[in-house]
């Protein structure tokens, strides 16, 4: 949660002129900042203390459409307002926009002032919460992927997003002289958002021509999603105002590498690494392999919240370096579990399983859930899978469709019981309102395969 702004430092940089307008924000279902832009000088009168939006900021899709189904919000309960409450630890200037602050918010019931439980803050801080009730922290760290293309967005939009070029023409992973390239756009990135309070780690190419990775430092769980989401926010400006495009698409094209955000989770208690045990094998404590059993357990379970769309189901395929299999193993990439830093005090596991296009809230929430369920079972956890993976035909798969991904959301008795099971039903309603909007779709392919030949 900590921003780089105290409230009267906002008030001090108010009066000498050097911020005018402040940003309050909450995250919607798909991880976007949503919000209204605030004159400073009412920020600090009164909006500080709430504001309000329309409450189908929680049961809208990618396109902003108003889809029916949803219990929480309707035509027919008129579409009434939330409470945003800002919460001032997050605020922080934004120096790539000039004399700008942003603050994140929770959002309330506009009549009660209790948290709405589907909103994605709240629900990583009820499993964060969860987990301080068993004595343990989170510490988390997301990796994001994504392209860069020449062309603004409104260029390409107006193109139908046909004849997409990358910003780059060549596999760039680790190059250092191809990723110069791309230095207009990366080296902004990188210290806006340092100065931001985001504490990048540093920027990397990617297995794929004009493929980026940002690689921001673990945190504590909810610090860490809130970077996550600040920082792709800035990306897609920061491209926007350099006249290029980022997507976080998963999968932009059928033989491209696609875009994953590996998320890295560690337990800790009374500032030590619980998942750490020099005397057993791996160094990997009980706690770790009942908390990394849960979450084998219950992946398909949650699969949903790591990837919520039709397009995020392109990208598991074999020899692609996206998982397929629901197993754990040591430093190995074909895997959806990696174990990393095994025998040392910074040993964590790493999922592999979400896309680009996760919200970090739900992806984080529904891994801590799985693994708390573990630690409350006890469950045992099996050797970790040796060599490729994808060649593994005795172990589980992950769900490789939206479809499939909805109906093990729909009756997971693990996450009614972590979440509710009200907002496991509004979740499960986003994920059936994305597969009937594609299945209402004709496609490009479907045009070229049949114009004629059908």
């Amino acid at each position: 949660m900590p921003g780089n702004l105290t409230f009267d430092a906002l008030k001090e940089k108010a009066a000498n002129g050097e911020i005018d307008t402040v940003m309050a924000a909450m995250v919607d279902m798909q991880g976007r900042l949503m919000g209204k832009r605030f004159h400073v000088s009412n920020f600090l009168d009164h909006a500080h203390e709430e504001t309000h939006c329309c409450n189908y900021l929680l049961a809208t899709d990618l396109v902003m459409s108003t889809p029916e189904g949803y219990a929480a919000t309707s035509w027919q309960s008129g579409y009434g307002d939330y409470t945003l409450r800002p919460d001032l630890s997050t605020l922080r200037s934004v120096p790539w926009l000039g004399g700008t602050a942003l603050v994140l918010g929770d959002v309330l019931d506009h009549h009660t002032h209790a948290p709405v439980p589907h909103a994605p803050r709240e629900m990583l801080k009820r499993q964060v919460a969860r987990l301080a009730d068993l004595g343990f922290d989170a510490v988390m760290a997301t990796e994001l992927e994504f392209f860069l293309f020449q062309g603004d967005y409104r260029t390409l939009q107006k193109d139908g997003y046909r004849n997409l070029v990358p910003f780059n023409g060549f596999n760039e992973d680790y190059n250092l002289f191809q990723t110069t390239k791309e230095e207009a756009v990366m080296r902004p990135l990188r210290n806006h958002l340092v100065a931001a309070g985001i504490p990048v780690e540093g920027t990397k190419g990617e297995a794929e021509m004009g493929q980026q990775e940002l690689n921001i430092r673990y945190a504590p769980a909810l610090d860490c999603a809130d970077h996550h989401t600040i920082a792709k926010h800035a990306t897609k400006e920061i491209a926007w105002m350099n006249g290029c495009s980022a997507t976080f698409l998963p999968k932009w094209a059928r033989d491209k590498v696609g875009s994953s955000s590996h998320v890295h989770l560690s337990l800790w208690r009374d500032g030590n690494p619980a998942f750490h045990d020099e005397d057993v094998e791996f160094g990997m404590s009980a706690t770790m392999r009942h908390f990394v059993a849960g979450l084998l357990a219950y992946a398909r379970d949650y699969t949903f919240f790591l990837a919520p769309y039709v397009n995020s189901y392109k990208r598991f395929a074999p020899g692609t370096f996206a998982p397929t299999k629901a197993v754990w193993s040591v430093d190995n990439r074909t895997a959806a579990f990696r174990l990393c830093g095994d025998g040392t005090k910074g040993i964590r596991i790493e999922c592999r399983i979400g896309g680009s296009d996760m919200n970090p809230y739900l992806a984080q929430a529904a891994l801590i859930a799985a693994g708390i369920r573990g630690i409350e079972e006890g469950l045992s956890l099996d050797p970790p899978h040796k060599g490729d993976a994808y060649a593994g035909n005795e172990v589980e798969e992950i769900p490789r469709t939206l479809r499939d991904a909805i109906e093990t959301l729909k009756h997971s008795t693990m996450l009614r019981d972590a979440f509710g099971g009200a907002v496991v039903d509004h979740y499960v309603r986003c994920g059936q309102w994305e597969q009937e909007e594609f299945d209402r779709a004709v496609t490009d392919w479907e045009l070229k395969r049949g114009f004629e030949g059908a």
